[in-house]
């Protein structure tokens, strides 16, 4: 890898990310509250810990779920990927967002015996894993992005069984 030498000021609306394509935090615990990035991000590194989720891979490894909050969307740009490495036994995988004024706009695949790419509503702030009909087996991916006040836009490949069903609800 390459590295480049600027000379005068720079600026980044939306940050600096480095490594995107490493693994930032590896989630065991039944809960986890990423926080909000630092917007203008300061000279000498993230001291909240944004670090480890921004622009990094995270991997999920509980077998008996973890639940996910995502700060409050602000337009950062931010954008935070999650991949289950561990299937679940019990429970539920689930993501959701900060508040109820923030919703998710995008789409999910879901593939079990069906297969079908479900698209959110206008009051989807929660994506729910179950490890059958709603994905969650080792393998499934969600990626989000804070894209502007209120939004945070979804992508993502949810394994699970039987005939699929929306991960997408309305529970915060």
């Amino acid at each position: 890898m390459s590295r480049t030498t600027w000379s005068g000021p720079i600026y980044s609306g939306a940050g600096f990310v480095q490594g995107t394509d490493s693994i930032g935090q590896t989630i065991t615990s039944a809960t986890a509250t990423i926080p909000a990035p630092i917007v203008p991000p300061t000279w000498g590194g993230v001291s909240d810990g944004t670090e480890l989720y921004n622009g990094h891979l995270t991997l999920m490894s509980r077998a008996a779920g973890i639940t996910i909050t995502l700060p409050a969307a602000s337009g950062s740009q931010a954008v935070y990927r999650f991949l289950v490495i561990t299937s679940l036994s019990s429970n539920s995988h689930i993501i959701k967002v900060a508040n109820s004024t923030d919703v998710f706009i995008g789409s999910c695949a879901v593939s079990g015996t069906t297969g079908t790419t479900f698209s959110t509503l206008a009051t989807s702030d929660t994506i729910t894993m179950n490890a059958t009909t709603q994905g969650g087996l080792a393998g499934s991916w969600v990626e989000v992005q804070d894209m502007r006040t209120g939004f945070w836009r979804v992508s993502g490949g949810l394994l699970g069984s039987g005939t699929v069903i929306t991960p997408f609800s309305a529970t915060v």
